[in-house]
């Protein structure tokens, strides 16, 4: 009788299964794969070899705290000669000696998440188990058969490897990139990404249940879009807009997604504050991205918060043009949230591909705050039936602006309005630093007939008006780029197409305000009681916004809404034009000292100009940049900076990957808040 065989060890192969299955970086202890592809390992038997026509070896895989069969969270497999596609099996590469080396398959819909490798090995009537290790499955990309598979080689880099990126901000007319670091890589990322999963109320509730509907992409979406935000569970971000960040961190402040995950981590999963909507998004892109996937931030631009799916947003002016009541409904000077790749089995064809998930707590889905994912071709074509909510979103670039006059005697007059909802929806590029424009994916061309019809199917009657052209006209124009700091013009710019003299009241107001729409205080206005418009005519009237007026009251957002009123009382007309204008920050300049290479060390040297009049207090750099500096670095700058001097600061970096990495960097202090820079290094090897 053959004596017992006995295993070693087991070689689980990090290096080379981290190498094939596009998670080196996650390798270093612990196995990491994705599935629908196989994996390698090696066993080493000590007294004798496992013979096939003597020996049984048979394995099973376990996930979750509760695993089962039917659930799909545990599997048992003998070794075959074959591999049965789809399933889980384990196949003889080679064998010499007492060494054997295997191939292991995973079905490519099988629950992502933490798994437990065991072996029994039976001669005759003997036998013993061995637990071979632990690995952790991924979403895969490269998989055809994977729910979340992408063709293109070079999206696959973009939405799921690239650990930088850039997120768009400012105002439609003047849109600005500002750098963040997804770090999806990053030590400890993807235990915390796994923690967030286990620590979702529906785990909570029904473990089993929820770790089998972990194989599903559209069901993880929907809990990472409800455990970003902390409304409703242990979850990782606090909302705040209200400007008093005194107790945590500025929206603003925040350069990438690490810091936030390991702080909410090491806090015993408390949330962190604060977020506002392109942190929420980025966290999100951060974790589907580590989960395997694809994942890009987008930003529309006039973005529309409807919350009675009226498809409308209505404004009520004074004759003052101040806006009588604080409102819920609000059109965001921007509004980010996040894009997955994904199939949709449970949807009509036509609708995979991209899903938008918006994770910041605006309105309950199913009783949670969490937002899709909503298929964008159906917000494209309409269709307002689908899941996830698809009318939140639909309305966020679809919505119409209606803005009302409040007369003395209590009336309503309409004015007319040139705002557009949903503009610019931008993401970075694949593979480039640039921006690129995706609203064609949300919408068709304005006033083609494919567009009449999708309102059509959204019963978005407002849209469906014609239009009245007054053949008086207004708008808003500026002259070359404002600096913080600076005092600049801005005019109003009135046109005359009639062939009739008008005598009308202009009243120009400007004033500070947050990227969601919520106004500050005055800082600048003027009022012309008779105003003389010839017939066919233009005129261009200038308005002066003075530094002394909204250096106080400027938030973070960096952005001036300024707002024109013409009125023609006799004709009970009234024309409103607005426009947002961001004030650009100073340039950080970034160099780096030394040759870059991997495991030497290198410095990076950040500069910053004071452009205000006055001194800077309180100053402070931070650095991050995943493959360049193991955790955030924070350094301050003891002095006050004189108005018009340079102040810098210096770290060190120790690259521990070849290719190209980006160094983002945050400027803070007390009248200068939340500059942003970046600078692309190319490692090349030691």
């Amino acid at each position: 009788m053959a004596e017992d065989l006995v295993l070693k060890k087991c070689d689980l192969e990090l290096e080379v299964n981290g190498h094939d299955h596009h998670t080196a970086d996650l390798c270093r202890e612990r196995l990491v794969v994705r599935r629908g592809q196989p994996f390698w390992l090696t066993l080493y038997f000590e007294g004798r070899s496992y013979e096939a026509s003597t020996d049984s070896l048979t394995f099973s895989v376990v996930t979750g705290p509760a695993p089962s069969e039917k659930a799909g969270t545990k599997a048992r497999f003998p070794l075959s000669s074959a591999v049965e596609e789809g399933a889980w099996a384990a196949t003889v590469l080679d064998q010499q000696d007492g060494v054997v080396s295997l191939q292991l398959s995973t079905p490519a819909n099988a629950p992502i998440g933490l798994y437990r490798l065991s072996l029994e090995a039976s001669t005759g009537y003997q036998g013993s188990s061995f637990v071979l290790g632990h690995f952790t499955l991924l979403f895969n990309t490269w998989c055809p058969a994977d729910a979340v598979y992408l063709d293109s080689e070079e999206e696959r880099q973009e939405y799921v490897l690239t650990q930088q990126g850039f997120i768009y901000q400012g105002s439609v007319k003047c849109i600005k990139s500002i750098p963040w670091n997804f770090g999806q890589f990053e030590d400890g990322i993807l235990n915390i990404c796994l923690t967030l999963l286990d620590m979702n109320p529906k785990f909570l509730k029904d473990a089993c249940r929820d770790c089998s509907r972990r194989s599903n992409p559209v069901y993880l979406g929907r809990v990472v879009s409800a455990m970003v935000n902390c409304n409703d569970d242990q979850g990782v971000l606090l909302g705040r807009w209200d400007n008093n960040y005194g107790d945590g961190m500025s929206p603003m402040s925040w350069i990438g997604s690490v810091d936030i995950l390991r702080r909410w981590q090491t806090s015993g999963c408390q949330r962190v504050k604060y977020g506002q909507c392109w942190v929420f998004a980025a966290v999100a892109c951060t974790v589907l991205r580590c989960l395997g996937i694809p994942t890009r931030v987008v930003t529309n631009f006039n973005s529309a918060h409807d919350q009675n799916s009226n498809l409308l947003i209505e404004y009520v002016y004074n004759k003052f043009g101040e806006i009588q009541k604080d409102k819920s409904e609000m059109i965001w000077n921007y509004h980010c949230w996040a894009e997955s790749w994904m199939s949709r089995p449970d949807l009509q064809p036509g609708y995979e591909g991209w899903q938008a998930l918006d994770p910041t707590p605006q309105e309950k889905s199913e009783g949670t705050y969490c937002c899709g994912p909503v298929p964008v071709r159906a917000i494209k074509e309409g269709d307002l039936s689908t899941k996830y909510d698809a009318p939140f979103v639909f309305a966020e670039v679809n919505a119409d602006v209606v803005n009302w006059i409040l007369q003395d005697d209590g009336s309503l007059c309409k004015s007319t309005n040139s705002q557009t909802v949903g503009m610019k929806i931008s993401t970075k590029s694949v593979g480039r630093d640039e921006r690129e424009d995706i609203t064609h994916n949300y919408k068709y061309p304005e006033g083609s007939p494919e567009e009449r019809e999708a309102f059509k199917r959204a019963n978005h009657l407002n849209k469906l008006t014609d239009k009245v052209e007054t053949g008086v006209a207004m708008r808003i124009r500026v002259g070359q780029s404002m600096n913080m700091g600076s005092d600049f013009d801005v005019f109003a710019y009135i046109t005359n197409n009639t062939a009739k003299s008008h005598t009308c009241r202009l009243l120009l107001h400007a004033r500070t305000v947050s990227y969601n729409g919520v106004l500050g205080p005055e800082c600048g206005t003027k009022d012309l009681l008779n105003l003389s418009l010839e017939p066919l005519s233009e005129k261009s009237i200038p308005l002066r916004i003075l530094y002394e007026k909204y250096c106080e009251c400027l938030t973070e957002s960096n952005l001036i809404k300024v707002q024109g009123l013409l009125m023609e009382p006799d004709a009970n007309r009234y024309l409103l034009a607005e426009r947002d204008i961001y004030l650009e920050n100073p340039e950080i300049k970034i160099r780096i000292l030394g040759e870059p290479k991997q495991n030497h060390k290198l410095v990076a040297e950040a500069s910053l100009r004071n452009p205000l009049p006055t001194p800077l207090l309180g100053c402070t750099f931070t650095m991050e940049g995943a493959g360049l500096m193991e955790k955030q670095k924070i350094m301050d700058v003891p002095d006050p900076v004189a108005a018009g001097e340079e102040v810098k600061v210096r770290v060190d970096l120790l690259p521990c990957h070849v290719g190209r990495h980006k160094l983002v960097v945050n400027f803070e202090s007390d009248k200068l808040k939340a500059v942003k820079g970046f600078r692309n290094i190319i490692i090349g090897p030691a």
